[in-house]
């Protein structure tokens, strides 16, 4: 019998057998320290019995909280640790669950974004939403219609209301849309790719160039680059159009009812009619608000070579007769039925400030110039969302968005184009399951560094900040590598070192260095990124969870208050994914500051992992009297 408490821990301060945290008085007999032995009044172990017939443990248990200068427990205490037993496990589980869903909810109130999928009003027209479930079709098997026209003749406006939302940027100035949108839209049976454009111009002179002059972020430009970047713009815009005309099998030519017939229109006109006719165009006479006058605005359109229609983007007019002419010269795609076809595709947002190659990433992750890439800040306005397969086989949703910049700075420029480009960009990192956060290499000098990178670097914790409380996985991304000099081996470890200590709220996202105008290490980023979607959606069991906190906590307990207060905890469960999140079930929460909280999450992270995603612990009280209740 005494060999088998021999083998049980004890406490390092009193040598009381040790179990779960606690410490328990060992039998008389066992060996004691002199001193202790006085204060128990036990005779030497060689002539006192092997059990005590007089042993009162109550005693015991003062004197070990004495030695360690604690309070003896309570009776309430005792009552808890009777109570900790008839804990039902599958009840806290759902206790835990719907702690989750109250978290969520108030975080989404907390932060006021409101989601991708807006509400509808019923502002289509005569466009009913499909009373079919939404199909598995790919994005590649739709058939597209492409959307082009001159500047500001109203494209966005009817893309948004094809394809439900406020998908696209609408403000009543030329040049806004730059690069392809894509959205689906459903009208009957039939479901479609819809391809918005930018405005095209090719004998007028460019409308924008006089606001791309004026982009803030010009200034570092030398002007002989700038007036390249101004004149190169048009044609970009134009070879966007040109690819989304190609791809497509209907084309929606958009022209302004209340301007009248421009020669621009004439020569867009004339442009689908010599390259394009074998394609079904469809023209479209937007800004036609009056029913009665709509018919007399088209006429003014007859002499392009199509039969005009007149519509209204805005109030949903004859947008039905639009998609019936549209979806005539359609093939309808049979939905897919097998459901071992579906698969999660996670979405990868590259986020970042202005001009640090985001779209430089993405070109260079789907080899094609999706989107425009221009030494012009805010050259991206929209949130450009592209599908793209990895070498490995694993699918993306890469979504590439307007430089974010600080909120005083964007409005003290007056651009409401750029606050619409900044409120997109914070959507896309909410309906992203990774986020890559493109930083400038030539910004994360420490020794040298200037007033005007303090400020970028103070952006970057900004947007990191934004990252962590929307509890989205991140990769920390180091473009245009090739413009550091002299890189050695420890170059990389210097530059992780002082990303980490600016950006240190993402301690636990991965560095991945590059150089996307060139295609170098591009493909790093899509295996990081798997990695942290994997690590995204991993579950502990319970019982591995629980023995990591119970050595946690029995390496560190939970600090006293004045008091004399402990926190213990009862049970922990990991409720949720994407992010992972766990529920403790404690006494009383606001006995864990968060100091301690702190101390648990790195205990989990050097435990279990979980690099590159944010984790959360949500702390529930359980009291006694909440039990009885």
């Amino acid at each position: 019998m005494l060999s088998s408490f021999s083998a049980l821990p004890l406490c390092k301060n009193c040598c009381f057998i040790s179990h779960l945290s606690k410490c328990y008085p060992p039998p008389v007999a066992f060996s004691l320290p002199t001193a202790f032995r006085r204060q128990l009044h036990l005779r030497k172990p060689s002539t006192a019995p092997l059990f005590a017939t007089n042993f009162d443990i109550s005693e015991e248990i003062e004197l070990h909280a004495e030695i360690h200068g604690q309070e003896a427990p309570s009776d309430g205490d005792q009552d808890e640790e009777e109570e900790l037993e008839n804990f039902d496990a599958e009840e806290l589980d759902i206790e835990a669950k719907r702690a989750v869903k109250e978290f969520s909810d108030s975080l989404s109130r907390e932060l006021n974004i409101e989601g991708e999928v807006s509400k509808q009003k019923g502002t289509r027209g005569k466009q009913k939403k499909s009373t079919n479930p939404i199909s598995n079709i790919p994005d590649h098997l739709l058939p597209k219609v492409a959307i082009v026209g001159r500047p500001n003749v109203g494209k966005s406006a009817l893309f948004n209301r094809l394809v439900g939302g406020n998908r696209a940027i609408v403000v009543d100035e030329p040049g806004v849309t730059r690069d392809r949108l894509y959205g689906r839209s459903y009208w009957g049976d039939h479901e479609l790719m819809v391809v918005d454009t930018g405005g095209v111009l090719t004998i007028s002179k460019y409308h924008e160039e006089r606001a791309i002059s004026t982009t803030i972020g010009m200034e570092g430009i030398p002007l002989v680059s700038r007036e390249a970047a101004v004149a190169r713009m048009p044609s970009m815009v134009e070879r966007q159009a040109t690819v989304a005309v190609e791809e497509s099998s209907v084309i929606i030519f958009v022209v302004d009812g209340q301007a009248g017939l421009t020669a621009a229109d004439v020569e867009l006109g004339d442009w689908l009619r010599k390259n394009y006719s074998h394609k079904y165009i469809v023209l479209a006479v937007n800004k036609c608000e009056s029913p009665r006058k709509g018919t007399l605005q088209a006429s003014d359109f007859w002499g392009l070579g199509f039969s005009p229609l007149p519509i209204s983007a805005i109030s949903g007019s004859g947008t039905g007769d639009l998609l019936d002419s549209v979806c005539s010269q359609l093939k309808k795609i049979e939905h897919i039925e097998d459901p071992d076809t579906e698969e999660y595709v996670p979405s990868i947002a590259i986020v970042g400030r202005p001009n640090v190659g985001k779209s430089s990433i993405l070109n260079a992750l789907v080899g094609e110039n999706r989107t425009i890439v221009s030494p012009i800040s805010g050259t991206t306005r929209d949130a450009i969302d592209t599908e793209f397969t990895g070498p490995d086989g694993q699918k993306w949703h890469l979504i590439d968005t307007a430089g974010i910049r600080k909120k005083a700075s964007v409005a003290s420029s007056g651009s409401t184009t750029e606050a619409l480009s900044v409120n997109r960009a914070f959507r896309a990192i909410r309906r992203s399951d990774v986020v890559a956060l493109v930083i400038e290499a030539m910004a994360c000098i420490t020794e040298q560094v200037t007033l005007n990178i303090m400020v970028l670097t103070f952006k970057d914790f900004k947007i990191a900040e934004q990252i962590e409380r929307e509890g989205k996985g991140c990769l920390i991304v180091v473009n245009k590598w090739d413009t550091i000099p002299n890189k050695n081996q420890q170059t990389a470890m210097f530059y992780e070192e002082d990303v980490r200590g600016k950006l240190r709220i993402l301690s636990w996202a991965p560095v991945v260095y590059s150089t996307a105008i060139e295609g170098q290490s591009v493909d790093k980023i899509t295996v990081a990124a798997g990695l942290v979607a994997k690590e995204r959606s991993r579950r502990l069991s319970t019982a591995t969870l629980n023995q990591v906190v119970s050595e946690a906590v029995a390496f560190k307990p939970p600090p006293r208050t004045r008091g004399g207060k402990r926190g213990r905890i009862y049970y922990c469960t990991q409720a949720a994914i994407r992010p992972p999140t766990f529920v403790f079930f404690v006494n009383d929460a606001k006995l864990f500051p968060e100091t301690y909280q702190r101390y648990m999450e790195k205990q989990l992270r050097s435990s279990a992992g979980f690099p590159g995603t944010p984790i959360r612990l949500l702390w529930r009280s359980r009291r006694k009297s909440e039990k009885n209740g």
